[in-house]
C-alpha cells in the first residue's frame, strides 16, 4: 500500500477501536433506539466565503474529533463516510452534525453538508458470533454527501450540536485527496469477470473461503456464471482480518438483505486475502477490481455494468438502496 493508504487504514482502525471504547455498559451507543433527525443545513453557517480557518472560530468551542472512513474520493459528489468520537474517546452517535470542506492550503469552504446517521444493526437471527464476540465491531456510523469540485486535496472540517451549542469537529489525520482517474471501477464500467470461489470449489469446507463465523450463505453461485445475465451484489469482505473492523458487521447486513431480496439479485461474498492469511496479500479476485482497501460492495445490473458502489460500512438501508440500482428499481 502506499503512505497515504496505510495512513487511510489506520484512521479507519482508530474508528473502530475507540467505537469499542464507546460502547460499553450505559454508553451513549447503547441509549441510541431510534436515529436522530436529519440535519438541516440553515442549522449551521453557512459558508459565506469563509475559510475553514474562520468557520472554526466563529464556531468557537473545539468539540469532537471527526475520523473519515473512506480513501476513495473524486471530483463531483462524494458518499463520504465518518465517525465522531469525544475527548474521552467514546464515540458520539445522536449530534446533528453537517462538514466543510476547503482547498489545502487555504481558500473559501464549501457546505455545509449535513450528515445522517446510519445504524449497522442487524435483527437477532442474522448477527454472526463474529460480530457479536467482536469488541471492536462497528456499530453505527455518519455519512454525507460531499461535493467536491475539482481534484487535488481537501481539507475538512466538522461542526456538531452538542448540549444545544455548536462546536468544531477536528478532523484526524491528513487532508483528503481527490482523483479523476481511480483504477477501481466506478458507475457505468463493465465489471470486471472473476471467478469468484464457490462451496462446490471447496469441497464444502466453507472456512477456507469465508471468515465469518458461521459463514455466509452467498458462496452458492460463481460471479463469472451470473454477470451480464443477473442482477448482482458483489462484497468484498473478510470479517475475521478486516483492518476496518467493519467486514463482519457489512456481511451480517448483506445476509439480512438478501434474505429479505434474493430472489431479485445474487448475492456473492468474496474473502480478501489469499488463503485467509494478510500476509499473502490479495486474493486475485480483489485484485482485479483494483481495491486497497476493505470492505467494498459492488451492484451490478442486468447489464454488467456497475450500478452503485460503497466503500467501507453501509446500513442495510444503503445496500437496499444499491440493490434497487442493480435491479433498475
Amino acid at each position: 500500500m502506499t503512505g497515504r493508504r496505510l495512513l487511510r487504514v489506520a484512521l479507519i482502525a482508530l474508528v473502530l477501536s475507540v467505537v469499542a471504547a464507546g460502547c460499553g455498559e450505559g454508553s451513549g451507543a447503547e441509549r441510541v433506539e431510534m436515529p436522530p433527525p436529519p440535519p438541516k443545513p440553515e442549522d449551521f453557517p453557512d459558508a459565506d466565503g469563509r475559510t475553514l480557518a474562520e468557520l472554526r472560530q466563529k464556531v468557537g468551542e473545539a468539540g469532537p474529533i471527526l475520523v473519515p472512513t473512506v480513501s476513495e474520493l473524486a471530483p463531483g459528489s462524494n458518499r463520504f463516510g465518518f465517525g465522531l468520537f469525544d475527548r474521552a474517546r467514546a464515540q458520539i452517535a445522536d449530534a446533528s452534525t453537517s462538514v466543510y470542506v476547503a482547498p489545502a492550503g487555504g481558500g473559501p469552504a464549501r457546505g455545509p453538508f449535513p450528515a445522517r446517521y446510519e445504524s449497522l444493526a442487524v435483527r437477532p437471527e442474522f448477527l454472526s458470533r463474529s460480530v457479536s464476540t467482536d469488541a471492536d465491531a462497528a456499530k453505527q456510523l455518519y455519512v454525507a454527501g460531499v461535493d467536491l469540485p475539482r481534484t487535488g486535496e481537501w481539507e475538512v472540517l466538522g461542526v456538531t450540536r452538542l448540549d444545544n451549542r455548536l462546536v468544531a469537529a477536528t478532523p484526524a489525520g491528513r487532508p483528503l485527496l481527490a482523483k479523476k482517474d481511480s483504477p477501481i471501477p466506478k458507475v457505468g464500467d463493465p465489471a470486471p469477470r472473476i471467478h469468484t470461489e464457490t462451496a462446490a470449489d471447496v469441497g464444502g469446507d466453507i472456512g477456507s473461503i469465508d471468515t465469518r463465523e458461521p459463514p455466509s450463505t452467498m458462496h452458492e453461485v460463481d460471479f463469472a456464471d451470473v454477470v451480464g445475465k443477473k442482477p448482482v451484489i458483489l462484497l468484498l469482505a473478510t470479517p475475521a482480518l478486516c483492518q476496518s473492523r467493519v467486514c463482519g458487521p457489512v456481511v451480517d447486513i448483506a445476509e439480512q438483505v438478501k434474505s429479505e431480496r434474493g430472489d431479485e439479485a445474487v448475492f456473492i461474498h468474496q474473502e480478501v486475502f489469499r488463503d485467509n492469511d494478510v500476509s499473502k496479500g490479495f486474493r486475485p479476485q480483489v485484485n482485479a477490481w483494483r481495491v486497497r482497501t476493505e470492505p467494498w460492495l459492488f451492484a451490478i445490473g442486468r447489464d454488467g455494468s456497475v450500478a452503485a458502489r460503497i466503500e467501507g460500512a453501509f446500513s442495510a438501508k444503503e445496500l437496499n438502496e444499491a440493490v434497487d440500482a442493480a435491479v433498475g428499481k
